[in-house]
């Protein structure tokens, strides 16, 4: 009898690409089931030369490896795999270790929220997805289908290989006005095979490809209708309300209200423990349904004056379009690729 139908199913999946050709894999010394802090049992990192040299990973953990546990027979475990291509040096013999411990944190995210990621989901990492390279400015992730590996069938159930794709900042402040799956369509000619290089600068430089995005917000709008934040709090006082938001998320907030409300889209802000929605309205209101939850309403005249408050600078700015309405900006401590507090403040 197969005890890991799951992972020989992954194995079968990637040796049309690479044969019999053994990868340099990554294994889990404790399994999180027994207690271990690493989610994914294996990554395993093949290195390519084609289209462009790079090292593909592919991870071992998000779908059953072993037996069928999870209620739903249609999909094995969340139903997907990370994979992740990194520009390679051809001299390099073995694989950087930050792209396993970015994956393994993205695993712990899924295990430990329950929110999972599928293609058009994307991620601003609050710095470098490489920890070590403070100067790189591939800041964020969006998600996609692994254009060669596609979904496969196994034992227990579908699972799609989700690769991750590092983004430069301004690629994601348009990903953030737009669409993710829109912007990488419009990125692919640029980066074959969605390969991630972290030295690279943004690729809307390309006055073309900026034209396509410029367009495209125009035409579209933004189809990110929540951002998760750390930081989204409010204090009522009579008929006054005081929004409470990172600095750090300020400007990212203000570019989707931008990309949603004047579309007739609301947008919600959600913390670990609060909910903030807003909505286009023709008069402006805040309800607050329940606790931890607020529903603010905005007009277009107002919307202008909220986003001018959403800057990323410590402070606290009425809105005098919509009398009693304050943005409080508070500062937000950084954290590293492991989520550390690196000392550094924003705001």
């Amino acid at each position: 009898m197969d005890d890991t139908p799951g992972w020989d199913a992954i194995d079968a999946a990637l040796r049309p690409l690479y044969g019999d050709v053994p990868p340099y894999h990554l294994g889990t010394v404790v399994k999180w089931a027994l207690g271990g802090p690493d989610p994914l049992d294996g990554i395993s990192v093949y290195a390519r030369t084609e289209p462009v040299p790079h090292w593909h990973f592919v991870s071992y953990g998000m779908s059953e490896l072993y037996a069928k546990e999870s209620a739903d027979p249609d999909e094995s475990g969340w139903g997907f795999e990370f994979t992740f291509r990194l520009a390679r040096d051809p001299a390099d013999a073995e694989p950087p270790a930050w792209p396993a411990n970015l994956l393994q944190n993205f695993a712990r995210y899924v295990f430990g929220s329950g929110n999972w990621f599928e293609p058009g989901h994307h991620m601003d990492v609050n710095g470098p997805i490489a920890a070590d390279r403070e100067d790189s400015d591939i800041r964020a992730v969006a998600f996609v289908t692994d254009p060669e590996l596609g979904e496969i069938g196994t034992p227990h159930g579908r699972v799609r290989f989700l690769q991750v794709v590092g983004l430069a900042t301004e690629e994601y402040e348009a990903v953030r006005q737009w669409d993710a799956t829109a912007l990488l369509r419009a990125l692919e000619p640029y980066l074959p095979l969605f390969v991630t290089d972290i030295d690279r600068r943004s690729l809307l430089a390309d006055p073309e490809l900026a034209r396509t995005v410029r367009e495209g917000i125009a035409r579209d709008g933004s189809s990110s209708g929540a951002l998760y934040v750390t930081t989204a709090h409010w204090e009522l006082d009579g008929g006054s309300t005081t929004l409470r938001i990172g600095a750090l998320q300020a400007e990212a907030i203000a570019q989707s209200l931008l990309g949603r409300l004047p579309f007739g889209r609301t947008l919600l802000l959600q913390t670990e423990d609060t909910r903030l929605t807003f909505h286009p309205a023709g008069a402006y209101a805040v309800v607050e349904p329940e606790e931890g939850r607020l529903e603010v309403a905005v007009p277009p005249e107002g919307l202008d004056g909220v986003v001018a408050a959403l800057r990323p600078v410590a402070g606290r700015t009425p809105v005098p379009s919509l009398p009693g309405l304050t943005v409080e900006i508070v500062p937000t401590r950084m954290r590293d690729g492991y989520g550390d507090e690196t000392g550094e403040v924003v705001g």
